[in-house]
């Protein structure tokens, strides 16, 4: 990675921990880079995943596949990419990407029900 994608990649990492912190999630912070089995780019928000990125092109199934590697080695149960949207400089207005699976298991905590259906890790209904 260049120097200056890497300058874009760490100011995006710093306005979504700056978003969460002012979200409610005091102890969001950037993860210290170059651990033997990657976790994300935030830390702080138990249970959750996050990699952001900063990039041009979105390469959505790479970006997921490489999420759910850092979720299970974090052995957490959701994983999203926080990716920023061209034009707009706050984390409040990127996006948030994760699979149908996990945004079922969202739903399911959020509002506190067992989801009716058992979905795979291919996302098929069991």
């Amino acid at each position: 990675m260049t120097s200056r994608n890497k300058a874009k990649g760490s100011a995006w990492e710093r306005a979504i921990v700056e978003h969460l912190k002012a979200a409610g999630w005091p102890f969001a912070e950037r993860r210290l880079a170059g651990a033997a089995k990657d976790r994300g780019d935030i830390a702080g928000v138990v249970g959750i995943v996050i990699e952001a990125k900063n990039e041009a092109r979105l390469k959505l199934a790479e970006w997921i596949t490489e999420t759910e590697a850092e979720r299970n080695n974090d052995g957490a149960w959701l994983g999203v990419v926080w990716h920023k949207r061209i034009g707009k400089a706050s984390a409040a207005d990127g996006y948030v990407t994760m699979t149908g699976a996990q945004f079922t298991a969202l739903l399911a905590r959020a509002l506190d029900i067992q989801p009716a259906l058992h979905v795979s890790d291919e996302g098929v209904a069991a």
